[in-house]
């Protein structure tokens, strides 16, 4: 007969203790208030959705969800915060594929380069870059607005949120595919801040998302001259859709949530059950339909699988950016 040693049975009763630890983790949790970080400022294309998205998964997980917004470098400071957190459910966020697949091609010390790194929770949906101006801005269209630009290559300029952020990269797509020259000016103050530079006169132009813009266009303020994207966009039809005037450009925001590595199992799949079933809920479709986000739900390995191709993709553009 063989006998424990009492070093082997202390480490067995540790692993006990542990499993059943780990066991209730997902039963009790959330047994206090998560932290949901938004890498943004208040006022652009981020808020609606991350707020919409909260509220609902506090409807699905019992307890409180407190959004924080931590801006700055192009979404790298609140992404990487969530990186960072604690791996305990506690401190989830909101992230964007420029964020998560473009940011580590340019910037070093980040807390993460790859999908590895983090927890994909899941995918919430898309939002159209858009090319605005002044309502009192000389062109009438985006074809004499192109007129100008291949005038005089560079004069003209568009304000973008960041540089790394889907506005910049957006244009700065167009610039590659059109072989034009609009000359990018980045705010870090997100969405809000471009266009009230542009509102200012402070540029001719602005590149952002179709929610950032939306209050501006709808007061009359700016107008809509081109949509990026193949085919008419109902919400704005009188927009050219630039893919069809030949430049292939079709790059939008796309929306993540994001946890720190190395959560217990048992939180991770309640947290993505939680998640998925708020992005496929009629109250989420209702709201992204009346704001103009185009849902698309994804679960952990397929948002991993689309920021694998939008790295592929960035890589390339980093390339002509770097020329």
């Amino acid at each position: 007969m063989k006998y424990f040693s009492m070093q082997t049975a202390r480490h067995c009763a540790a692993l006990l203790v542990f499993c059943i630890t780990t066991a209730g983790w997902a039963q009790n949790y959330p047994s206090r208030d998560i932290t949901f970080i938004v890498p943004f400022s208040p006022g652009g294309s981020t808020d609606p959705i991350a707020r919409q998205f909260v509220a609902q998964l506090e409807k699905v997980l019992p307890g409180n969800i407190n959004i924080e917004n931590r801006p700055g470098g192009s979404a790298a400071i609140g992404t990487g915060s969530v990186v960072r957190a604690a791996p305990d459910g506690y401190t989830i966020g909101l992230a964007t594929n420029s964020a998560l697949t473009h940011n580590p091609l340019l910037m070093t010390g980040l807390a993460y380069k790859t999908p590895d790194d983090y927890q994909s929770i899941v995918k919430l949906g898309d939002q159209l870059a858009i090319l605005v101006v002044r309502a009192d801005a000389p062109w009438k269209n985006f074809e004499e607005f192109m007129a100008d630009v291949k005038k005089t290559p560079g004069k003209l300029r568009a304000s973008v949120s960041g540089m790394g952020t889907s506005g910049g990269l957006a244009l700065q797509q167009f610039n590659k595919v059109a072989n034009v020259r609009i000359t990018p000016v980045p705010f870090t103050g997100g969405g809000g801040e471009a266009l009230v530079a542009l509102l200012g006169g402070r540029v001719e132009a602005s590149v952002g998302t179709v929610v950032s813009s939306k209050a501006h266009v709808d007061a009359g303020k700016v107008r809509v001259l081109a949509v990026f994207k193949k085919g008419k966009y109902d919400a704005y039809p009188d927009a050219t859709p630039v893919a069809d005037a030949g430049h292939d450009v079709t790059l939008t925001a796309a929306y993540y949530v994001i946890a720190p590595k190395g959560m217990p199992k048992d939180v991770q799949d309640k947290l993505v059950k939680a998640s998925l079933q708020v992005v496929r809920s009629d109250e989420f479709l209702k709201f992204a339909k009346a704001k103009d986000y185009e849902v698309d739900p994804k679960g952990p390995e397929a948002m991993k699988a689309e920021l694998v191709e939008y790295t592929k993709l960035f890589t390339d553009l980093v390339k002509f950016e770097q020329k």
